[in-house]
């Protein structure tokens, strides 16, 4: 006892000299706790008059004061005006790289402890302009793949980076495959160059701060595209490759790069090699970057890139490592403990590398010495005492990243006090049985404790137990029992006890117990309890299943409350389920007892899911299945059916079984017409007369073994392509048909009408495209041509026999005879004798007419296209009173063949470009008269042969042609007084000229249109249009 004292006395001084008299108040003060930390920031570099602030704010009682520590060294508060404290947070002004670069962290301080936050990093960052030197210019050739090197300059942190053609913001769109921008170095990548792709091409850089962005672009690179009138076909070839190993962390973000050269442009797809790829990745598994968010370790493998097209692929493969941040799993928290006792703390933290733990006490390094063990994740303090109260901090790090976890122990000491925890005033108990009466006095170090009743002490007995920790126990209460116990408690410090009076009263008791039931799914039951007593006390009822306590209040649920007298606590079942059978317990309870009683209630209904469900002797169409009965839920099973599922289709279906029906006392079966080579899963559902159960938990996932290909790939044809080529397709095979792996395509070809037959070898399945290619074979030579499908196991069948054409070439032989006819001043008729269809060198599509004017060149020939075999055609669109040069050339889908002997034809003078003047009409009945004056040709104009009237009504049209020597014509008015449209032109050898239209009808009297010139004026119009009207209106 002398030495606790002794130690007890050292322990305040210690606390009053370390603290200055300022000691922390049990009950009313509290430590430091950090409700904001400083986060890292990136700052513009070179920013004139700006701030950076590190929040900082912690809750504590006194409220905290706070200090700053720049790479480790304490900020000089007050003494340089740039920093400035804002409640607790760090204000620099007008930062600099050279002074403010650093790690920053804050100290928060009050008499009950310090505690230290995490690190935050100031960084400054920049971005420097391109050089300004001219870039060496790029040439590439139609057809081939190149590249454009961005060559950041200087910056800190990453750039995102984009280009654009020729002048700003013309960016290149990212939807165009043929073009790519790599993130990670910049540069700009081209899969298949095109002559429109000639330009000069810009990098544009950005850079992102917290504050602020800032861009650039460099230099003109010009890029020259070189044509090429046939651009050579080509596998893909991997030139964008992301690293071997990707490291990235859990919950970011990561992405991988590939790109490809090749023509055709190639497609790209990912996959995880090890593993399926994760469905995260969404379109991004198709396209030039895979993406994958929020990381887990899951998605930690061997990627593999691959880009194809028509003449082939190219792979590549990468791990990506996943790692994390350390991240707490268990943590500190605060602690009272009484002087002279021991604490243990332990945290523990995961991440990826493993986190290394350390400890700090009131924010400098703990470490093992005298009473202090320290060791990895554990802390143990021994004999504490007061000095040893305080903030601590448990710190989790890895080179990814730190976590601290902080809580406050305190060392009591103090006399024995009942004050905040007294014995309870009045303790009821019910007769008969038994009563638990506590005493927990505030005290430190712990008490000893005693029990007395009056002036008796109480010992152990056969009805009286007093624990160790002071709890007393009173067994078979009888009404003798009643009266007062005190609890006495006791230390170094001091005394004190505590007293509460015993009342005994009636015990309770059940007094009709539920019975047993039995009952179908579906069904309503009631569960009878009634119960006796103490009637000064309040009786309640509550129900439990297997134990578990029923919510009764629920007014939608499936239990209720019967109601009634307050001694019945009935229990109704509505709607029982199989989930609800089990044994029902109604307890009667007072606040001072209980009596319970229990009752089975057995629930029929279909049988329950079967149970251990194993797939065995997988063959190539079937597998046997074996399960374990499950609960029949007391009517006999009747059948089985199983359900499976491939992984071609999420829906489960009913399978073929062996035999095709399952009795119930069955537990084995056979699953029968399986595809070969395809995963399955399957399912177990029992049935009885109450109808089918829950299915079984799904088999682990099967795959059936390989057989040989059962059916020939389809659409097999062709045709096309370059010369001499013979270009073969079909339609891939479906995952559900290949029966196995090593998959690949037989090709059998021959001329047509020859025996040998020639071989090709296609080893991947999702090609759909073979090119044989011989110097020596003919355009649009017939082969006979049979495909068949191949795995590890063997052969398929041959497909049925198509006719494929080789490749086509352009006509050798053009159009004879050519002939042009001029119709008008703006269209003749060419016509021409066909090209015989040996030198069609194909299927002859038709014939193109090309014509330019005498003095163009015939590169600048105009194009007509006929669409079929016709031998003539009608060119429109001609200059008046132009002589034209003719050809006419044969095409078919390779292109055209050599031109015809070309003819000329000059086309006629244009028609009058005047309309018919001074039209007037006259009705009179049911006729209209309509004159005109002539048209009169100028010496540049196609004599006027006559006259072009067209009558419009209701849909209908008439055409009435007259000679030159009319002026007037009489046509018929619509019978049902409707309106009729009257057009008037002239017409000659050059056309048609311009018309004038009237609209008439039965009631529309006289009307006339003065012309002056040569087309009708604004105000010739409007008297037209008055007249019109005032005949229309009968005014």
């Amino acid at each position: 006892m002398e030495r606790l004292l002794c130690l007890l006395f050292l322990s305040s001084l210690i606390l009053q000299e370390a603290v200055g008299g300022d000691v922390c108040v049990s009950g009313h003060d509290s430590g430091p706790l950090f409700e904001e930390q400083p986060s890292s920031v990136i700052y513009p570099e070179g920013l004139i008059e700006g701030k950076v602030t590190l929040s900082c704010q912690a809750r504590a009682s006194p409220a905290a004061s706070y200090r700053w520590l720049v790479n480790g060294t304490e900020i000089p508060l007050g003494m340089d005006p740039r920093y400035t404290l804002v409640a607790g947070s760090l204000v620099i002004s007008n930062p600099q790289s050279a002074r403010d670069t650093g790690s920053y962290q804050c100290l928060a301080i009050n008499r009950c402890g310090t505690i230290i936050s995490r690190a935050a990093n100031i960084k400054f960052g920049y971005l420097d302009d391109f050089p300004t030197d001219s870039r060496s210019p790029s040439t590439a050739y139609e057809g081939a793949g190149t590249f454009l090197a961005c060559q950041p300059p200087p910056h800190y942190p990453a750039l995102s980076y984009r280009w654009f053609l020729n002048e700003f913001p013309n960016f290149l769109k990212r939807s165009d495959g043929r073009w790519f921008v790599s993130q990670a170095t910049g540069n700009l990548y081209v899969a298949k160059a095109e002559p429109n792709d000639t330009g000069s091409y810009f990098c544009f850089t950005t850079i992102s701060m917290d504050i602020s962005t800032k861009s650039t672009f460099s230099r003109a690179n010009q890029l020259t595209v070189l044509p090429n009138a046939n651009p050579r076909k080509s596998a893909p070839s991997i030139k964008v490759r992301f690293p071997a190993e990707t490291y990235a962390l859990a919950g970011h973000t990561a992405q991988l790069e590939c790109f490809a050269y090749g023509n055709p442009v190639p497609k790209l797809r990912w996959r995880k090699v090890d593993g399926l790829m994760p469905t995260k990745a969404g379109p991004s598994a198709q396209s030039p970057t895979l993406v994958l968010p929020d990381l887990s370790f899951d998605d930690e493998g061997v990627y593999e890139c691959e880009a194809y097209n028509s003449e082939g692929s190219d792979t590549y493969q990468g791990r990506i490592v996943v790692q994390a941040q350390p991240e707490w799993l268990q943590v500190m928290s605060d602690s009272e403990v009484e002087i002279s006792s021991e604490q243990h703390w332990s945290c523990i933290a995961a991440g990826k590398p493993r986190p290394t733990i350390r400890w700090l006490r009131n924010g400098q390094p703990l470490t093992t010495q005298d009473r202090v063990e320290v060791s990895g994740s554990r802390l143990k303090i021994s004999s504490l005492a007061l000095v040893d109260s305080g903030m601590y901090q448990c710190v989790a790090e890895n080179k990814h990243g730190t976590v601290y976890s902080t809580a406050e122990l305190r060392v009591q000491v103090h006399a024995p006090d009942f004050r905040l925890n007294p014995v309870r005033r009045l303790i009821p108990a019910a007769r008969g049985g038994q009563v638990m009466i506590e005493c927990r006095p505030r005290a430190a170090p712990k008490p000893s404790l005693f029990w007395s009743r009056g002036t008796e002490l109480l010992t152990n007995s056969s009805r009286v137990t007093v624990t160790r920790d002071g709890i007393l126990w009173i067994y078979n209460i009888s009404r003798a029992d009643e009266g007062k116990y005190t609890c006495f408690a006791e230390n170094y410090l001091g005394k004190a006890n505590s007293t509460g009076h015993l009342s005994v009263r009636d015990a309770t008791k059940i007094t009709l117990a539920p019975s047993n039931a039995d009952m179908n799914q579906g069904e309503n039951v009631t569960l009878q309890c009634h119960a006796s007593h103490d009637p000064t006390m309040d009786l309640t009822f509550t129900w439990a299943l297997n134990g578990v306590l029923l919510d009764l209040e629920d007014p939608a649920g499936l239990y209720h409350r019967v109601e009634g007298k307050e001694n019945i606590g009935d229990l109704l079942i509505v709607n029982a389920q199989l989930s609800q059978a089990g044994m029902y317990t109604c307890t009667a309870q007072t606040v001072v007892d209980s009596a319970a009683a229990s009752a089975k209630l057995v629930v029929r209904g279909p049988p329950g899911p079967p149970g251990g469900l194993l797939v065995r002797n997988v063959a190539e169409t079937s597998v046997e299945l074996r399960w374990s009965r499950g609960y029949d839920n007391h009517s006999p099973i009747g059948r089985y059916v199983i359900m499976g599922r491939s992984s071609l289709s999420s829906q489960w279906k009913t399978m073929r079984t062996d035999p095709a029906n399952i009795e119930g006392n069955a537990e084995s079966a056979r699953v029968i017409g399986l595809m070969p080579w395809m995963d399955y899963e399957f399912q177990v559902i029992a049935s009885n007369i109450l109808g089918s159960g829950e299915p079984s938990m799904p088999s682990h996932t099967i795959r059936t073994q390989q057989a040989a290909p059962t059916v020939a790939p389809s659409g097999l044809g062709g045709g096309g392509g370059n010369r001499h080529e013979l270009i073969i397709t079909w339609t891939p095979m479906a995952r559900e048909y290949q029966n196995g792996d090593g998959f690949g395509y037989h090709l059998a070809f021959r001329r047509k009408d020859t025996h040998p037959w020639m071989a090709a070898h296609v080893p991947h399945v999702d090609w759909s495209r073979y090119v044989y290619f011989n110097d020596s074979l003919t355009p649009y030579t017939p082969f006979e041509v049979k495909i068949k499908a191949y795995n590890r196991k063997g052969e398929g069948p041959f497909s049925q026999i198509a006719v494929v054409h080789s490749a086509e070439e352009e006509p050798t032989a053009g159009p004879l005879s050519i002939n042009a006819t001029v119709l008008t001043a703006s269209e003749i008729r060419v016509s021409w004798d066909p090209v015989q269809q040996l030198s069609a060198n194909g299927i002859l599509r038709g014939y193109e007419i090309r014509y330019w004017r005498q003095h163009e060149r015939e590169a600048a020939a105009d194009r007509v296209r006929t669409a079929g075999l016709e031998t003539s055609a009608r060119v429109s669109g001609l200059r008046p009173s132009t002589r034209y040069n003719i050809a006419v050339l044969a095409y078919n889908s390779a292109g055209t063949g050599p031109p015809s002997p070309r003819t000329t034809v000059t086309t006629r003078k244009p028609p009058p470009n005047r309309r018919p003047g001074n039209v007037s009409w006259k009705t009179d009945g049911s006729w209209v008269m309509l004159r005109w004056d002539h048209v009169k040709a100028m010496h540049n104009e196609s004599a006027v042969l006559g006259y072009k009237v067209l009558y419009k009504h209701e849909g209908q049209t008439s055409l009435k042609v007259l000679d030159k020597s009319k002026s007037s014509v009489n046509l018929p008015l619509p019978k049902d007084n409707g309106y009729a449209v009257l057009e008037i032109r002239s017409w000659g050898e050059g056309g048609d000229g311009p018309a004038h239209e009237i609209i008439v009808s039965g009631d529309s009297g006289t009307g006339m249109m003065v012309q002056n010139g040569s087309s009708p004026t604004r105000s010739g119009l409007l008297i037209l249009l008055f007249l019109t009207l005032v005949s229309l209106s009968g005014l």
